[in-house]
């Protein structure tokens, strides 16, 4: 049977909202979203009829907001908002953080606040369940008075106007309204500002760095797992006791992964009684500085599930003589802790760098820049520049949007959150660390070669092994962009994570002590 998640009426979750934009999931809209709605838009009707003014409905927007529009214009006071502010610019955002925004949006309607139409939120549902999903720039919006000019783009469709994709190909939304045989839909009053009133925007780009930020972390603790052992470092650091009397939630549940990933390895044993005292930084601290980072990314999850839940246009219904005009759409619950996670996510860069710097330096047994015959062979001392590039740029992205305003709409909207843009920058900052970490992992697999005979651990063997079925032991130079481009797919595949599960499963290891760090 198929999965259904009820819009409006259910809790959302990260992962569900996921698994309904890939199909594994069905939203619906049950009899009691169904009466919330119809209820709402009734209350839209009697202000209507009665006159009483509230914004949006019968007034203009933003600075016009005290300009009264008749009774016979409300419908097209609608349509102009859509045109109007569908102002973006700059390449389309991808497809998935587009349907991501339907879906939300859709959620959020549901609820029966938003004085909207059974019959457009049904139009909405079917471009979600048939992946016929709107053009939207990636750039315009200020994150306050809600996303309005990539929402604007998002709902074109809805009246025949902008541009949709297809099977990935983009066509004009008129002609797949034709090709499908619907009508535009016929706006009433407050749906068009419903639609573009919100946090949609932010939202999408925050529910997917939740994802991608947490694969990028899971990913970190293995690959640092792997460099500790090709760098002969202590699983000392990790131990349980250590952290019970710093018991930050992150950093504990990242020693914790260490210590098993590590527990039993022949590498690790073999250099118990060796005269080094402590590891540098890079090692020593992995549950200190990943843990930080987990932290930040609960964080993010915290938030982003409420937002998930809630109602972000404006104004509120509750009834015809009851509504509010709020704040709602204001972006910046989102936009500090995003760019907080972009931070936390750019520290996961750095120290990986600092790992590959130190497997490069020939210490601890390890030939210089891990190559037999340095010399003749730069071996890999050119790839931590690219590590060095990409933490860098990552630095310069951390600055935070949501620290600057720009006074909009006549200085009616004269503090914004930036909250678009501190999405936007974390997903390019977790693009570079995904680029930082298959370089990293390129350095430590080639240092645990040279720890043979000895063996790591299951877990870390079969991550090994499967990099060497795709790139072998590096002899000679060789054009290593090549190794990094193989590296990085299985990076963003999540391959490694698949593996160590298997293998945790199969050898009943529980690596992740806490339920609180997943997605699911």
């Amino acid at each position: 049977m198929e999965k259904s998640f009820n819009y409006g009426t259910g809790h959302l979750t990260i992962g569900t909202c996921l698994d309904i934009a890939s199909g594994k999931v069905k939203g619906i809209i049950a009899p009691a979203a169904h009466a919330n709605i119809r209820a709402s838009w009734l209350e839209v009707g009697k202000i209507v009829e009665r006159e009483i003014p509230v914004y949006g409905i019968n007034t203009g927007f933003g600075p016009l907001c005290n300009t009264h529009i008749p009774e016979k214009d409300t419908c097209t006071l609608q349509y102009n908002l859509l045109k109007s502010h569908s102002v973006g610019v700059g390449k389309p955002i991808p497809t998935e953080i587009a349907k991501l925004m339907l879906i939300t949006k859709v959620h959020a309607l549901a609820q029966g606040y938003s004085g909207i139409s059974m019959k457009t939120i049904e139009r909405i549902i079917w471009h979600i369940d048939n992946d016929i999903i709107p053009v939207v720039p990636e750039k315009g919006s200020v994150g306050a008075s809600g996303d309005l000019a990539p929402l604007a783009h998002l709902f074109l469709p809805l009246i025949g106007m902008g541009e949709v994709e297809e099977k990935g190909n983009i066509i004009p939304a008129a002609e797949m309204l034709k090709k499908y045989r619907l009508e535009p839909i016929v706006l009433g009053p407050k749906e068009g500002l419903a639609l573009i009133n919100g946090t949609q925007f932010i939202l999408s780009f925050a529910v997917k760095a939740v994802k991608r930020l947490h694969q990028v972390l899971q990913t970190a603790d293995i690959i640092g797992a792997m460099s500790l052992e090709g760098l002969m470092g202590s699983a000392r650091p990790f131990d349980p006791r250590l952290h019970n009397i710093r018991p930050f939630k992150g950093t504990r549940f990242v020693a914790h992964r260490l210590f098993i990933l590590l527990e039993h390895s022949e590498i690790l044993n073999s250099h118990v009684d060796c005269d080094r005292v402590q590891d540098p930084y890079s090692l020593r601290c992995i549950p200190q500085v990943h843990g930080a980072s987990r932290n930040a990314w609960l964080h993010l999850k915290e938030l982003t599930e409420i937002e998930l839940n809630s109602v972000t246009d404006n104004p509120i219904i509750f009834n015809a003589d009851d509504t509010i005009s709020g704040g709602n759409f204001h972006g910046q619950p989102l936009a500090l802790p995003l760019d907080y996670a972009t931070v936390a996510a750019a520290e996961i860069g750095n120290i990986a760098d600092r790992r590959c710097y130190l497997m490069s330096e020939g210490r601890y047994g390890l030939p210089k820049l891990l190559t037999p015959d340095a010399g003749l062979n730069s071996g890999l001392m050119i790839p931590q520049y690219t590590t060095a590039a990409l933490v860098t740029e990552n630095k310069t992205l951390c600055f935070p949007a949501s620290a600057d305003s720009v006074p909009t709409s006549l200085g009616q909207e004269d503090h914004v959150s930036m909250g678009s843009i501190s999405g936007r920058k974390l997903h390019q900052v977790l693009d570079n660390i995904e680029y930082i970490q298959a370089i990293e992992l390129l350095y430590a697999v080639q240092a645990m070669d040279f720890r043979r005979p000895l063996k790591s651990t299951p877990v870390l063997e079969a991550c090994h092994n499967y990099v060497r079925e795709h790139v072998p032991f590096i002899n000679d130079d060789r054009i290593f962009a090549d190794d990094i481009k193989q590296l990085h797919k299985i990076i963003c595949e999540g391959s490694l994570l698949k593996i160590v599960n298997t293998i945790a499963e199969k050898n009943d290891i529980k690596l992740d002590n806490d339920d609180e760090f997943r997605i699911y």
